[in-house]
């Protein structure tokens, strides 16, 4: 007796967004699965549970990735940075 198995589709938000994994976070980030692990413990970032499992919605991703950028110096403000 076999039995086939189809393919759900990733969990969304009432938005229409995207949850990602744990795993999917890491390659978002281009990280370890630790370091998004380590963002939710610490709560640096948004994330939906799930019953046991742990989401991040893929903007959070995103927006979290943008807040950490740092903006290049200007030949004009090179040396009063810092």
């Amino acid at each position: 007796m076999t039995t086939k198995r189809t393919l759900t589709p990733p969990p969304t938000l009432p938005t229409g967004e995207r949850l990602l994994t744990i795993a999917e976070a890491a390659e978002v980030f281009n990280t370890s699965e630790r370091f998004p692990r380590r963002l939710i413990a610490e709560r640096r970032i948004r994330f939906v549970k799930l019953g046991r499992f742990v989401r991040i919605p893929e903007s959070a991703a995103h927006e979290f990735i943008a807040n950490g950028l740092v903006e290049p110096l200007t030949a004009s403000n090179v040396w009063r940075a810092a």
